[in-house]
């Protein structure tokens, strides 16, 4: 099932909204003015689903290890355990980004279960 181009850029902010709510911000608004923008007071939050700028770090910061593969569904990515294929982003760059964020948003949210794997 194929997601509009909307959806798609709403769910990505859903999900950085929800990251940052876990990483202790709290006072987040998304002005009318800058749709798709976060925004803690006068602060700009990162838009990790959407820029290598602010994905990379996490990746370090959090040591999430990527792996790359295919099959019979086609090609996908693995940050940690979290799985996502190809195919339902508009490119790899996306798929690798969501992927990193998803997996950050599971051990922040389950830190028992991530120490116990």
């Amino acid at each position: 099932m194929r997601i509009t181009d909307e959806e798609y850029f709403r769910s990505c902010v859903a999900k950085e909204r929800q990251l940052a709510h876990l990483l202790g911000h709290h006072q987040i608004e998304e002005c009318y003015e800058s749709a798709g923008t976060l925004w803690e007071g006068t602060h700009k939050l990162p838009q990790w689903t959407r820029s290598w700028a602010a994905c990379g770090p996490l990746l370090a910061q959090h040591g999430i290890q990527l792996v790359f593969g295919s099959d019979a569904a086609g090609a996908w990515v693995r940050a940690g355990t979290t799985t996502q294929h190809m195919a339902d982003h508009p490119n790899a760059d996306r798929a690798v980004m969501v992927a990193v964020v998803k997996e950050l948003i599971h051990r922040l949210e389950h830190p028992k279960a991530v120490r116990a794997a």
